[in-house]
């Protein structure tokens, strides 16, 4: 991979408006899922451009969305001028202690120190709140995904995801739930879903513009592609949760 994690992890400025086109919202299953009951008051953590916080948003909810990228954030805010929009990491929370009923995360736990943003969480969370870690990983079992995917390469997420996410006490068992569904998008929205990845965006500029000219081709010659003015992504979107035991708040 080109670039350092770090590095890679604070990429997305650069492709802010593409990542917000070509990139999937979430299924609200898994959405539903991740939420405890009664919660009013939730921090999407790794924001980006919103994906997440519009659902959030939708459901009526108090939503505060972090990210440490300020392009992300101005696109976010863009789209929901009413929604505090907030500089900061994982590890370092701007909120107060046990401020906030969930913590959500999507399509950015893998980017953390795991141990620093658990205990970040656990901070901001009140006692017996909720963590809600979602990923959308392509569905590549079926043929020009499948390509695609060997075009693009693996995903930052599929490790934690395929090797199960571990969180450390004070939470309780981890559940884990998934959701096959397909997003529908246009060609040109499936050439800004691959220019957003982190790799593309490190990438040195050949091997970029060589990537994105595969991916056309492969929009260009494939059955099921050519001449398509839409196209069926399928997703598996998998979601994973913990409950903070109430003797374990701040």
């Amino acid at each position: 991979m080109t670039g350092t994690r770090h590095d890679r992890s604070l990429s997305f400025g650069a492709q802010a408006a593409a990542y917000e086109r070509g990139r999937p919202s979430y299924p609200p299953e898994a959405i539903d899922w991740l939420l405890p009951a009664g919660a009013r008051t939730v921090l999407d953590l790794g924001a980006g451009t919103g994906k997440l916080t519009t659902r959030l948003v939708e459901r009526g909810l108090d939503v505060v969305a972090v990210d440490p990228i300020a392009e992300m954030l101005e696109v976010l805010s863009g789209a929901l001028p009413d929604t505090p929009a907030l500089l900061g990491t994982a590890e370092q929370i701007p909120l107060p202690d046990n401020s906030v009923d969930a913590v959500l995360v999507a399509q950015a736990w893998h980017w953390f120190d795991a141990q620093r943003a658990t205990a970040e969480v656990v901070r901001v969370l009140r006692p017996g709140g909720r963590l809600g870690l979602v990923w959308n990983t392509r569905d590549e079992r079926l043929g020009w995904v499948k390509e695609l995917g060997a075009i693009i390469g693996r995903e930052d997420a599929r490790d934690v995801v395929d090797a199960g996410v571990a969180l450390p006490a004070p939470f309780g068992a981890i559940e884990r739930h998934e959701v096959e569904w397909t997003n529908y998008l246009t060609p040109q929205a499936l050439i800004d879903l691959v220019a957003s990845r982190s790799y593309c965006i490190t990438s040195p500029s050949e091997v970029r513009t060589r990537t994105l000219d595969r991916v056309r081709e492969l929009l260009a010659s494939h059955p099921a592609l050519a001449n398509a003015a839409g196209l069926a992504l399928p997703y598996i979107t998998v979601a994973v949760r913990a409950t903070l035991r109430p003797e374990s708040g701040s």
